[in-house]
C-alpha cells in the first residue's frame, strides 16, 4: 500500500486515518488520566485552560517525536525492533495490574506548572502511541500529523469518557492490544532489510498473514500470562 501520497478521495487513506485515531484513543486512557490528575488542584476557571494548554504543548512535542521515529523506521532492522516493542507494549497493556498510584502524578495549583506536568507526562507515556502511529502511517507524514491533530483533541475532550469506557468494557483493551499486534505484524513485514532479502512481492503477499499472526501472538501471550496469574480474590 503506497502511503507516500495523501489524497482524501482514497478510501484506503480514510481507513488508515481511522486506524490511527482509534489506536491513539484506545492507548491514551492513561494519558487522559494524567491530564485530569495534573490539573485537579487548579481553580475551576483555570482547569479547562490548563487542560487545553497542556494538550496543545503535548501535540507539538508528540508530533516532533513521532516524525523523528517515523524517519528512523526507514533504516534496516529498526522496524523489526519496533515490531518487537509493539508486541511487548500490547502484552503489557493486557496483563498490567489495574489501579496506578495516583499520588505519583503531581497536582499543581499553578497553571503553567500543571501544563508542564501534562506535557512531560504525555511524552513519557506515549512510546506506544508513537510506535503504533508511525507503523500505520508508514512514510506519509501528512497522514501521521493529521491523525495526531484529530485524535488528541478527542482525547482531551473525552478524557473521563475514555477511562470509563475502558473500565466498563474490558473487551476494548483486548481490541486495542490486538490492533497493536496487527500493526506490529505490518511493521515487521515492511522492514527494508527483509524486503531486500526476500523481495517486495513476497512480503506484499504476506502483509495480512503477518498482521493476523501479530494480533494472535499478542492475544495468545496476554491470555496465557493472565491465566497463569494467581487469583487475587483467593
Amino acid at each position: 500500500m503506497d502511503l507516500t501520497t495523501f489524497s482524501l478521495s482514497d478510501p484506503l487513506i480514510w481507513g488508515k486515518l481511522f486506524e490511527i485515531i482509534l489506536l491513539n484513543v484506545i492507548l491514551s486512557g492513561d494519558n487522559a488520566v494524567v491530564i485530569a490528575l495534573a490539573c485537579r488542584a487548579l481553580a475551576p476557571e483555570q482547569r479547562t485552560k490548563g487542560i487545553a494548554l497542556g494538550a496543545a504543548v503535548a501535540v507539538v512535542l508528540r508530533i516532533a517525536f513521532t516524525v523523528v521515529i517515523a524517519s528512523l523506521l526507514s533504516m534496516p532492522f529498526l522496524r523489526v525492533v519496533g515490531a518487537g516493542l509493539l508486541v511487548w507494549i500490547a502484552v503489557k497493556l493486557l496483563v498490567e495490574e489495574e489501579g496506578q498510584d495516583e499520588d505519583s502524578i503531581a497536582a499543581s495549583s499553578k497553571l503553567w506548572k500543571a501544563v508542564q506536568t501534562v506535557a512531560i507526562a504525555d511524552i513519557v507515556m506515549s512510546l506506544d502511541n508513537v510506535l503504533a502511529i508511525a507503523g500505520v502511517a508508514r512514510d506519509s507524514m501528512a497522514l501521521l500529523i493529521a491523525g495526531l491533530v484529530i485524535s488528541i483533541p478527542l482525547i482531551v475532550v473525552g478524557a473521563s469518557l475514555i477511562t470509563n469506557l475502558l473500565t466498563r468494557f474490558p473487551i476494548l483493551v483486548w481490541a486495542g492490544a490486538g490492533l497493536l499486534g496487527w500493526v506490529a505484524g505490518e511493521m515487521l513485514d515492511s522492514d527494508p532489510w527483509l524486503i531486500g532479502r526476500f523481495g517486495a512481492e513476497l512480503l506484499h503477499r504476506l502483509e495480512y498473514p503477518a498482521a493476523i499472526l501479530g494480533a494472535l501472538l499478542v492475544l495468545g501471550l496476554g491470555y496465557l500470562i493472565k491465566s497463569r496469574r494467581p487469583d487475587p480474590a483467593l
